[in-house]
């Protein structure tokens, strides 16, 4: 699938039969490896000169909007699809790959009535885009949300020592809880580990020595190394809960952290919990946004091309004039033939029109038709589907 696109327009001099037949010709002859194909566009509303003008102007701002979209919901396709594991998926209208319902467009008659004037088709085209763009910020700030607060307790579960969650660590023995008992948790930079054994009795009195069962208080070292990480270690440490605070800032002072720790069975598995449900909430908002995006990017991208229709048509006629008389079609040239293609698009126009278009700095009286487009004698702009 070719990722670039030109739809052009070639004045008619005879027939449109004729200049097709020619320009399938010069192609196969001149640069073989360009796809070609027409762009079918019906015949449309053409109202009045004013209002062709009035939209002309408007036209260029439009199709930079749809088309970003379209982008927009390609991209997050991309990133779900990354996120999920899971193959990129051709994208479609309707289960039409989208270069096959560009090279082979079919104006939809029952969405876009061709008698309905040609701002109404535009605005229509834009309202739609517009809602569904509002519709993907929505789902996508409902899905960053929920994944945000998963984010956030993943960084507490592999963070260092300082920072994550510390109930999987300790264990209903590694506490000692009473009337006058307290356990605190202390974590300890890896290097200072030392430090830490031989100084933790003396950041303040009544720090109890006990064994790693039984309060013996003969036995000397109540300070237990529960884990250790790149970082940090973490101990426990047994004193009386009267002097807790002032071993916490004797602590800090040292270059020791305690944390605040509570062991309670229910919150761990409250948070358990709650961690399933969101991973489960994850999941489900990201395979019904990668759905929506599916459909909708169907939606944006057919939208597109019928806008693409209208604009090629409007341009026509303000460059070639009435009754509408020209030859749309769509080709996909390599970087290195476009030069040739062009060449072979301008000799199929009237070579009297060719000083009539060139550019501004050339002093070209329609310089700038269409507004994103190169100046050529004919009608030209660039559809990127990737």
């Amino acid at each position: 699938m070719a990722n670039r696109y030109w739809v052009v327009s070639l004045p008619v001099q005879k027939s449109a039969s004729t200049l097709w037949n020619s320009l399938q010709d010069r192609i196969s002859k001149h640069s073989f490896d360009t796809p070609l194909y027409r762009f079918n566009i019906p015949n449309l509303r053409v109202g009045t000169l004013d209002s062709l003008l009035a939209l002309s102007d408007d036209l260029f701002k439009s199709n930079t909007f749809i088309e970003g979209v379209s982008q927009k919901i390609r991209r997050q396709i991309e990133e779900l699809e990354r996120v999920s594991g899971l193959e990129s998926n051709a994208l479609t209208v309707d289960g039409v790959p989208i270069d096959s319902y560009l090279t082979r467009f079919v104006w939809d008659e029952a969405k876009y009535p061709t008698m309905s004037p040609l701002r109404e088709i535009v605005d229509g085209i834009h309202t739609l885009v517009a809602k569904i763009e509002d519709d993907l910020k929505v789902r996508v700030a409902e899905y960053n949300n929920v994944r945000s607060q998963l984010n956030a307790i993943n960084r507490k579960q592999s963070g260092s020592l300082a920072v994550r969650d510390l109930s999987n660590m300790v264990k209903p023995e590694d506490i000692i809880t009473s009337e006058h008992l307290v356990t605190l948790l202390a974590v300890v930079p890896k290097y200072s580990q030392k430090d830490w054994l031989s100084s933790y009795e003396t950041l303040t009195t009544y720090v109890v020595i006990l064994s790693n069962r039984a309060m013996r208080f003969q036995v000397p070292r109540s300070s237990k190394k529960l884990y250790e990480d790149n970082e940090y270690a973490l101990y426990t440490v047994t004193l009386f809960g009267r002097v807790a605070d002032n071993f916490r800032t004797s602590a800090r002072e040292r270059g020791f952290q305690i944390r605040d720790f509570e062991y309670s069975p229910e919150a761990q598995e409250s948070r358990k919990q709650e961690l399933e449900k969101l991973v489960q909430e994850q999941d489900s908002l990201r395979s019904s946004l990668l759905q929506w995006c599916y459909t909708s990017y169907g939606e944006v991208f057919s939208s597109w091309m019928h806008f693409c229709a209208v604009r090629i048509f409007a341009e026509s006629i303000l460059r070639y004039g009435l009754p509408p008389s020209f030859l749309a079609c769509v080709l996909s040239p390599s970087t290195k033939g476009e030069k040739k293609v062009r060449s072979i698009l301008e000799g199929l126009c009237d070579s009297t029109n060719s000083t009539y278009w060139k550019t501004e700095d050339e002093g070209g009286a329609m310089a700038g038709l269409g507004g994103d487009a190169d100046t050529y004698p004919y009608v030209s702009f660039t559809i990127n589907i990737a």
